[in-house]
C-alpha cells in the first residue's frame, strides 16, 4: 500500500527540486507504477500545475514537458510524421489508451525501466533531457546513470534528417515486452537500441562498421549489411532470462527484429 503523509503541489521547479533532496519524498509523475508499490512517501510532489504537460515544436527541435501523457506523445501528428509513425508503434501496445492518458514521459523516462518501450524509442533518435540541476544531457548519459534526487523538466528531441523503425515482442498483446528493437538512419549515423533485454535499454554500437554507407548501399548490399549487423548484435548486446523468456530466446528475437528493423529502412523484404 502506498501511504503519502503531506502532498504539495508546486509552484516552480525550484520549489519541486528543494522537497525531493529529502529520500522519503516523491515526484507523483502519473502514478501508475507508484500506486502499485509499499511505500512510506513523506512528501508527494505534484508537478502539474506547471505547465510541463505540452509537446512545443521548435525550428531546431521538439520540447517534451515531463507531464506530458504517453497518449499525447503517440497522437502528435508532428512527431509520428518526423519518426514515420515509429514513436506511435513504440507506444500502441502500452496496456491500453486510459493508462497512456495518465502514464506520463518524464515518468517513463527517469524510471530508466528495462521494459521501457519509450526509453529504446528516444534512445534511437538524438534525444537530451533537461535536468534542473544538471542542465541539458544527452539521453544516452542520462540512461546510463544511477536515479539521483534532480528533477527531470523535459525530453528534447533534435530534428536532424531521420529515418525510424520501432519493433517489438511481446507474449500477449498489452504485457511487457519480451524484447524492443528501435532502429534509426540519421545521415551517415546508424543507430540500433535493444531494450527489454531484460535490462534497460541500450545502444547497439556499430564496431565493426558494417551499417556504414548504409543509405547509400544497393538492395542486395542493404541486405547483407542487415544480416551481418543482427548477427552482429544477437553476439553482442547483454541478455538475460526472467519470467517472460529466456536468454536463448532473446537472442534469436535479438537477431531477427534487428534485421527486420534495418530490411525496413533499406526499403526491402516488403
Amino acid at each position: 500500500m502506498l501511504k503519502i503523509k503531506s502532498y504539495v503541489k508546486v509552484k516552480s521547479i525550484a520549489e519541486a527540486y528543494e522537497l525531493n533532496q529529502k529520500k522519503s519524498a516523491c515526484v507523483l509523475g502519473g502514478m501508475i507504477w507508484l500506486k502499485m508499490g509499499n511505500r512510506n512517501v513523506s512528501t508527494a510532489i505534484d508537478l502539474s500545475g506547471l505547465g510541463l504537460d505540452t509537446i512545443q515544436e521548435r525550428e531546431e527541435e521538439f520540447y517534451i514537458g515531463c507531464m506530458t501523457s504517453l497518449r499525447d506523445l503517440e497522437t502528435n501528428a508532428a512527431l509520428q510524421e518526423y519518426t514515420q509513425g515509429a514513436i506511435r508503434e513504440s507506444l500502441r501496445h502500452i496496456v491500453g489508451v486510459q493508462f497512456r492518458n495518465c502514464a506520463t514521459v518524464g515518468g517513463s523516462v527517469f524510471g530508466r525501466y528495462g521494459f521501457s518501450d519509450v526509453l529504446t524509442m528516444f534512445l534511437a533518435m538524438d534525444t537530451w533531457v533537461e535536468l534542473h540541476e544538471a542542465g541539458r544531457i544527452p539521453l544516452a548519459e542520462f540512461a546510463g546513470q544511477k536515479k539521483d534526487r534532480d528533477i527531470l523538466e523535459a525530453v528534447i528531441v533534435k530534428k536532424n534528417p531521420l529515418k525510424a523503425v520501432y519493433l517489438s515482442q511481446r507474449n500477449s498483446e498489452t504485457d511487457f515486452p519480451v524484447l524492443t528493437c528501435a532502429a534509426s538512419l540519421s545521415g551517415d549515423r546508424a543507430k540500433t537500441v535493444i531494450g527489454a533485454r531484460p535490462g534497460r535499454a541500450m545502444i547497439v554500437e556499430d564496431t565493426r562498421g558494417i551499417l556504414q554507407g548504409f543509405g547509400e548501399m544497393s538492395r542486395r548490399e542493404k541486405a547483407e549489411a542487415a544480416g551481418e549487423f543482427s548477427k552482429f548484435a544477437a553476439g553482442n548486446v547483454p541478455l538475460g532470462s526472467n519470467m517472460r523468456a529466456s536468454l536463448e530466446y532473446r537472442k534469436l528475437l535479438a537477431e531477427v527484429l534487428t534485421r527486420r528493423a534495418w530490411e525496413s529502412l533499406g526499403g526491402i523484404g516488403k
